[in-house]
This record gives C-alpha cells, sequence and structure tokens, in this order.
C-alpha cells in the first residue's frame, strides 16, 4: 500500500529544532544536531511540522510502504548511531508499543557483536526512562476526549434567535474562488473548522463584516493550493487583513503558518492578527503578528 511518510534532507537541516515541538506526535527530536524521525510509527504523513522549517528541510514523500515494521525499521536506524537508537527505544516504551519494543531490542541482541555502540548501556538507559515519571498517553493532543462542564444555568429559559453573520457560500478553502467578488477589498477571516463551534458568539462578534475561509491543516490535503489561494486573496482578490482563529491544539498551528508562507510569495503585505482559542471557547491569545 502507499503511505506518506515524513522525510528530511540532512543536508540541508542545520538541527535548530523548531519543527520538533510542532509535530504533534512527538515523531522528531534533535539528535547529534540534526533532526531526526524517530519513529515512523507515530508520523501520521500530515506534515504540520513542514512549515516550521527554516531550511525546507522536510517534506512529504508518497511511497509504497509495507505494514509497520520493527525490523526494517532498526535496519534503516541503526547507522544514524547510538542517541538515535535510544531516542527511538523510548519513543516505543512512552507510547506502549511493547510489541515493538521487544522487536527492536531483539534485533540489536542478534547484532550485539557488530554494533558501535554498548547495548548494556543502551538498554539500561530505555529501562530506566521513565520509571519515575507518569505514563504518557499517545496520539494528537487534539484527538485527547475532554468533558467541558458548563455553570448550571437555567437550559430551558427562552433564548432570542441570534442572525447568521455568513455572507458567502462556499467557505471551504478547497471551494473558495480567490477571485470571488465578496473577497475583494474584504477583512478575511481565516477560521480553523472546530473555532465556530467552540465559541458561542462566532458570528456575532467575530464573523460580522468578514469574508470567511474554513480549513483544519491536520486533516485537509493540498495544503499547498491553500498557501496559492492565499497568495491569491492578498494580492488579486487585495484582502485589507487577515484574521487567524485557530485552536489551542498544536496541529492549528498550521493555519497561522500557511498564511506566513502565503506573505513571503505575495506582493503586498497585509496585517495579520492572530487568535488562539481554547477548547472550552475562551479567547488565550489576541495579537497582531
Amino acid at each position: 500500500m502507499k503511505r506518506d511518510i515524513l522525510k528530511i534532507d540532512e543536508e540541508l537541516c542545520n538541527g535548530c529544532g523548531q519543527c520538533v515541538p510542532n509535530c504533534h506526535e512527538g515523531a522528531l527530536q534533535v539528535i547529534d544536531g540534526k533532526v531526526r524521525l524517530v519513529s515512523e510509527l507515530m508520523c501520521d504523513g500530515l506534515g504540520a511540522c513542514i512549515g516550521y522549517c527554516p531550511e525546507g528541510a522536510i517534506a512529504i514523500e508518497t511511497r509504497e510502504a509495507e505494514p509497520y515494521n520493527e525490523v526494517k525499521v532498526m535496519e534503516q536506524m541503526i547507522g544514524k548511531g547510538k542517541n538515535t537508537i535510544i531516542a527511538h527505544l523510548k519513543h516505543l516504551k512512552d507510547h506502549g508499543e511493547t510489541g515493538f519494543l521487544h522487536d527492536g531490542v531483539a534485533y540489536l541482541n542478534d547484532r550485539k557483536h557488530l554494533l558501535e555502540f554498548n547495548l548494556k548501556e543502551v538498554l539500561h538507559e530505555v529501562h530506566n526512562h521513565g520509571s519515575h515519571q507518569a505514563p504518557k498517553v499517545g496520539g494528537c493532543p487534539g484527538s485527547k476526549a475532554v468533558v467541558i462542564d458548563r455553570p448550571h444555568d437555567d437550559r430551558n429559559a427562552p433564548v432570542a434567535e441570534q442572525p447568521s453573520e455568513l455572507k458567502q457560500w462556499p467557505v471551504q478553502m478547497h471551494l473558495l474562488n480567490p477571485n470571488a467578488p465578496y473577497l475583494r477589498g474584504s477583512d478575511l477571516l481565516l477560521a480553523a473548522d472546530c473555532v465556530a463551534f467552540s465559541v458561542g458568539n462566532f458570528h456575532s462578534k467575530y464573523l460580522k463584516g468578514k469574508s470567511l475561509a474554513i480549513a483544519c491543516p491536520k486533516l485537509d490535503h493540498g495544503i499547498d493550493i491553500y498557501i496559492e489561494k492565499l497568495t491569491a486573496m492578498i494580492d488579486i482578490a487585495k484582502v485589507n487583513t487577515i484574521t487567524v482563529m485557530m485552536m489551542e491544539v498544536p496541529c492549528c498551528g498550521g493555519l497561522l503558518q500557511m498564511v506566513r508562507n502565503a506573505l513571503t510569495t505575495a506582493s503586498r503585505k497585509v496585517p495579520v492578527k492572530k487568535m488562539i482559542i481554547s477548547i472550552s471557547g475562551e479567547v488565550l491569545n489576541e495579537e497582531w503578528v
């Protein structure tokens, strides 16, 4: 089968690590001065980290790939040295992948006489890793189940209907035409898909008077197309301002990065406001960037 896998150009990578906190799966680490993909198992291939690399060293490649095989991964990783092996095994331990961890250790044991490092030191460090820490939960923090407690007000009390402030259609980025008349000279609100469901007064306070584009940097494909459209909105539609509303989860940061990438190629410069929304609907941060 084919699947998307992160590819790092080690000649371009300067080890700055700006991509690391923006890999919401925790699959990237800076090791020996270079960013390493320590586990293909946890790489979702969506590339939320790509826009944070100032050197353009990260890309996504689509290739034929067998189901995850720890032995094959270890074969590729072993030449990158002791520290990368340790980081990879720790990563498997953190995410509860005991079966893959066993396979990796067995592979190393079978070849310990060929290794350029002391296997006992590696196993000792991995064995003691996390022994004094609370267990970690794998996966994207944006998909963690959370129950939001609301005040126990009178849910049966009559509520005045609020009119929609949407003045266009469509709104999804893939469907938007950058040359549409409603975009010309407008103040653009670029919102993550989840924002309107979290913010109770989204229409009346934030959407009113603005054109709208919605996108999800984690789940949508064709982010490069989004960047091209944003560039056209800046140069051709000549939008006045761009407000980027994002959820607090790490993967949402790709929305602002799309705008930044568009601004680097656009001939015009426009003011950009960043807004970060909590999962319970509060504004955590609002600033012009």
